[in-house]
């Protein structure tokens, strides 16, 4: 198991310590936080579901935007339970240009207080991470929303 992250009844919180995590993008690749909070903040955006409307819409954003994230220095990835297949499928349908990574054991979902138990998925939700002094990720902002309620992605790019 490469996570070993302890549940979390609620989200975590500004100033939290992030805990780091190595999932599988759509393309079958390792991807550390560790790794990308060393070279500048990082947004996960968890989202319930690929192919579904309100995910495909926040995803699309991020893809529309990339160059403006990337020219921060920042790294957006989008996050789910779906296998690595199916996140391929979906990324290259329609056209994203950021990693996906899959969250198949629920650990991180889990271990970041983002998990839907009804449906044994992802909440939605965003989580901005930037590195503490200590070279730690460290929780800067954090947001769970309701299902269908979209990132509104200004607002986090004016703050990273």
């Amino acid at each position: 198991m490469k996570n070993e992250i302890a549940p979390r009844s609620n989200p975590l919180s500004v100033g939290d310590i992030a805990p780091d995590f190595t999932l599988t993008t759509q393309d079958r690749k390792d991807w550390n936080l560790a790794e990308h909070v060393k070279l500048g903040d990082v947004v996960l955006c968890f989202v319930p579901l690929a192919f579904t409307s309100v995910c495909s819409t926040e995803m699309k954003c991020i893809a529309d935007d990339f160059e403006k994230w990337s020219s921060k220095g920042t790294t957006v990835v989008g996050l789910n339970c779906d296998s690595f297949a199916a996140n391929k499928a979906w990324a290259d349908k329609e056209g994203y240009k950021q990693v996906i990574l899959g969250d198949l054991h629920r650990q991180v979902v889990k271990g970041y207080g983002l998990y839907w138990a009804d449906l044994n998925v992802a909440q939605r939700g965003t989580v901005v991470i930037g590195q503490s002094p200590d070279g730690h990720g460290k929780i800067k902002f954090v947001q769970a929303r309701q299902p269908g309620n979209a990132m509104k992605w200004d607002d986090v790019l004016a703050m990273v």
